[in-house]
């Protein structure tokens, strides 16, 4: 008997500035959407811990990601990814040469920290990180298929 064929899951990483933030909810969403077929990671060309509104945010959504952390690219040296998608502008620009067959996508969104500075009240700064959240699983939401080769 003919043992059915397995599709290997494409490996993603998510890029931003400090894997603090924007990274961390991709990758929260590409497990929670997509595990089936994404192998998700992020990491930042810099660390800056993770966001306390970031975790907030994604629990009200029902993700938990409050056991992710932030890591820096270097850590992931090895693994070999399909795709690496930069989902910040600065990540895009300083994004290194990654070796074998990894695609570069970029998919900016906006900095929730920075948007959420401008605000009077906690809720108003935290519905900053919930816009970007909600945009975020969208993207998420549209792949492999948006980004395939």
């Amino acid at each position: 008997m003919d043992m059915p064929e397995t599709t290997a899951k494409l490996k993603i990483l998510f890029l931003c500035t400090g894997n603090s933030c924007r990274s961390q909810m991709a990758e929260g969403w590409a497990r929670s959407l997509k595990g089936g077929c994404i192998e998700a990671y992020s990491a930042g060309i810099e660390t800056h811990g993770m966001n306390p509104n970031v975790v907030e945010v994604m629990a009200e959504a029902g993700v938990d990601i409050s056991s992710q952390r932030s890591k820096h690219l270097d850590e992931l040296r090895g693994i070999e990814f399909d795709y690496v998608v930069t989902v910040c502008d600065r990540a895009n620009e300083s994004c290194p040469v990654f070796p074998g067959r990894a695609l570069v996508i970029h998919a900016g969104f906006d900095d929730p920290p920075l948007m959420a500075a401008e605000c009077r009240d906690d809720d108003e700064k935290l519905d900053c990180y919930r816009r970007v959240r909600d945009e975020i699983r969208r993207f998420i939401e549209s792949l492999p298929e948006s980004i395939e080769r």
